[in-house]
């Protein structure tokens, strides 16, 4: 049976019969509105048996009672969308304007009380005209606007973001009208401008409330709405200022309020205020909940103050208040991001214990960390554990056990995994696929790879530009550029991005494998794809011809550069300046410095840093020392690393004076020395015999706060071990034990050579620490 028989139905059965009766009673009005709002609420009236309804009443005699009518306008406007009608806000404003239309002695005129309900039809309907609309026909009825209608009026203005509107209706309209604002409208009001980032403007009119100029003065949620939303445009000052002016109003800020000021302190990272507001909001009895415990645990932990959050989630439990889900999850996240997977683990079993189910995060937290750390053992035991628990695994729990068997070559057990994920009911989606291809790519297998890729086709899943990406530098690094050309022109009919900075890419992995051919050819594989390499490509293939002993094919790549345009950087200068010297050819880089001068390139202390080292290293000293001294007289501005490596030049031209004078300059030069500067000065003025200066020296080296590294240490033990200097190299060697540093391997053979039964300082071991007594004694027998 149709609904349109079971509306006219109720009608008919309404009826009494008689002459008189024909017309329908208010009580058939009201079963057939009632029926139809029944429906309208269920979702199951469509617009064809509403626009039905509106027929039979609107061709009656009887007005339709306003009660019943307001009811079923209102159902329409809170009905869900359904498959019988999307839209019921927009069909009550439809039925509303065919009625008004048909309007007369038959149907009751709109009371305010339908007009409120037609406004906020509009704004759920997303018509905000329409509703302000509506608002001029009220007012043009000469009806009494109420607080209700320009409550859904400023509701729907706020929703819609029409600000200013909705300021203009609170301050002007209303008092116009003799409406006064309630506290509710002006919190909404005040949360828009908020909203907004009009902060400043909602203080305006909070002080307005305050001073008693709106008949409505703020409450806590007021002043909490304005707060926060100083907080979120980070003006921390105005937000705390803001919160001292209520409590000198007398009033007492709430949950909320201490919630919105400690969360905006912990992102400020100002976690002793943060405490502090924590604290007074105890002392006046205002009991702190579960979501400022949360914001507290999470920001100690993320600052890595693990103590401080272990204190907090001590502190909240003390009190009464169970950690949830997330609490647990935050915590746990914060220690595995930092690499500490065992606490973790820690917080993860004592979830379960304090009987805190933990959920398909929590377990996907912890398999994720040890997928990190490659403890596969662990995540074995852990994906068990969360099976038995009931935990249906998903895709990311898939994609993190796959990655992790993939990243350490166990590829059978990563497509047991992969398979085990499809027998669940899993579909793989473009991120499986793509950690199974990139792991058999790297590995060599390539038909593997390609079995993959062609099931990942045949499932629907489209591969993006990373699978491809993954493919084309698998084969191009196993030598399979044929293929990998094929797959490059098969991305671009796709329309896929081929950018420079993947070819680099490819071309930088093999450079470093030494491939210097098969880089060539994706050089070829780019130009062929219509992308031109730039200067950091050819970079990176000069930087592998000279890193494997090619210094000639690298020089001519550069010529091929020059030649077809591309413009050397100070960079690629850097590069064939430092492998020209690295390969003693010093009369050719001293050409390229000066061709690198006379192209007005930029030079900076980094080609300074390759030109002076690389004389030093081929023991050009006086023409490193002279062109030192030619920068000085131009005030060229030299870094600790060109001062650095003057220092050695001059200690290893026997120039002790200058050197030291050097080391002099830097400070005087705004600059600081680092540990290498001060192992490079201790070592040599020990090697001068300069023993007392090469002390006094360690001591201002602490004095300044900078400390010395295991190198240094060890470094400084076996010179003076060599030269003989046993008490002070105890003393070292003491400062080595202090900062919990180890014996390198060659200062260990040191000692144990010198003090053995054979050696010249064998009388002298006494001297030593007991603990290098002991190891070079365990040595001898």
């Amino acid at each position: 049976m149709s609904s349109r028989v079971r509306l006219s139905s109720i009608f008919n059965a309404a009826a009494t019969g008689t002459a008189s009766s024909q017309a329908p009673s208010p009580r058939a009005f009201h079963l057939v509105l009632a029926a139809a709002s029944e429906r309208a609420c269920s979702g199951t009236l469509g617009p064809e048996d509403a626009h039905h309804l509106f027929d039979e009443l609107l061709g009656q005699g009887t007005p339709v009672p306003e009660r019943a009518l307001n009811g079923f306008l209102a159902a329409l406007a809170r009905s869900p969308p359904s498959a019988a009608c999307s839209d019921g806000p927009a069909l009550a404003v439809a039925l509303f304007n065919r009625m008004s239309r048909g309007a007369g002695p038959r149907v009751a005129p709109p009371t305010v009380c339908t007009y409120a309900i037609l406004i906020d039809c509009c704004y759920r309907a997303r018509r905000p005209d329409l509703a302000l609309a509506f608002f001029g026909r009220l007012l043009s009825t000469g009806l009494v606007v109420n607080l209700i209608t320009f409550g859904n009026l400023l509701k729907g203005l706020c929703d819609a973001r029409r600000t200013d509107q909705a300021v203009d209706v609170l301050l002007r309209r209303m008092p116009e009208l003799g409406c006064v604002p309630n506290v509710i409208m002006y919190s909404r009001v005040l949360k828009c401008l908020c909203d907004d980032r009009r902060s400043q403007r909602a203080l305006e009119l909070l002080h307005l409330m305050a001073e008693g100029r709106t008949g409505c003065s703020p409450n806590v949620v007021a002043y909490s709405t304005v707060i926060n939303g100083f907080f979120k445009e980070g003006e921390v000052a105005k937000a705390c200022d803001l919160f001292h002016e209520m409590m000198h109003q007398g009033i007492s800020p709430d949950v909320v309020t201490y919630s919105s000021i400690i969360n905006a302190l912990c992102k400020a990272r100002a976690m002793d205020k943060a405490e502090m507001f924590l604290q007074q909001m105890v002392d006046k009895g205002v009991r702190p909940d579960i979501v400022i415990y949360t914001n507290l645990i999470h920001r100690y932990s993320t600052l890595g103050q693990w103590n401080e959050a272990a204190r907090v989630f001590k502190e909240m439990t003390s009190r009464g208040i169970l950690p949830n889900t997330f609490t647990w999850n935050s915590f746990m996240a914060s220690l595995c991001k930092h690499g500490r997977s065992k606490e973790a683990r820690d917080i993860f079993d004592s979830m379960v214990v304090k009987g805190q189910k933990p959920d398909i995060v929590s377990y996907s937290t912890m398999l994720h960390a040890y997928a990190t750390e490659g403890c596969l053992a662990d995540i074995t035991n852990l994906f068990n554990l969360m099976v038995d628990d009931g935990i249906v695994p998903n895709h990311h729990i898939f994609n993190i056990l796959i990655n992790a068997y993939a990243k350490h070559g166990m590829m059978d057990d990563a497509m047991l995994i992969f398979k085990d994920m499809r027998q669940q009911g899993v579909k793989p989606d473009v991120v499986t696929y793509s950690t199974v291809i990139s792991a058999f790519c790297r590995m060599g297998g390539l038909d593997d790879a390609m079995d993959i890729f062609g099931q990942m086709i045949d499932q629907g899943v489209p591969p993006d530009e990373g699978v491809y990406h993954c493919l084309i530098q698998g084969f191009c690094t196993h030598g399979g550029l044929v293929k990998a050309k094929e797959l490059v022109t098969e991305m671009m009919n796709k329309g896929m991005r081929l950018d420079i900075g993947f070819f680099g890419s490819v071309v930088n992995d093999l450079c470093k494998e030494g491939k210097m051919e098969d880089a060539l050819r994706v050089l070829d594989a780019m130009v062929s794809a219509g992308i031109e390499p730039d200067v950091v490509v050819y970079g990176t293939l000069v930087n592998g011809y000279f890193k494997n002993g090619r210094i000639d094919d690298g020089l001519a790549l550069f010529k091929e550069m020059l030649h077809k345009g591309v413009t050397p950087t100070t960079i690629m200068y850097n590069i064939i300046l430092d492998g020209l010297f690295q390969s003693g050819r010093i009369t050719a880089a001293k050409e390229q410095y000066c061709k690198m001068l006379e192209s007005g390139i930029a030079v900076g202390n980094d080609t300074y840093s390759t030109v002076l080292s690389g004389l030093c290293k081929n023991n050009c000293f006086d023409e490193a020392i002279t062109m030192f001294k030619e920068l000085r007289a131009m005030n060229t501005k030299f870094d600790t690393v060109n001062i650095t490596i003057m220092i050695g030049a001059m200690f290893k031209a026997r120039r002790i004076e200058e050197a030291k004078d050097l080391f002099a300059a830097i400070s005087a030069n705004g600059l600081v020395p680092s540990v290498v500067t001060y192992s490079l000065m201790m070592t040599n003025l020990i090697k001068e015999g300069l023993l007392a200066e090469a002390d006094d020296l360690f001591a201002s080296m602490e004095k300044i706060g900078c400390a010395p590294d295991s190198r240094l240490l060890n470094v400084v033990v076996k010179v003076l071990l060599e030269k003989g200097e046993i008490i002070r190299a105890g003393t070292y060697l003491s400062k080595i034990d202090e900062k919990n540093f180890s014996l390198e391997a060659s200062t260990t053979k040191l000692l144990i050579s010198l003090f053995s039964t054979k050696g010249t300082c064998q009388r002298h071991i006494k001297l030593l620490p007991a603990k290098y007594q002991f190891i070079v004694g365990a040595s001898h027998s």
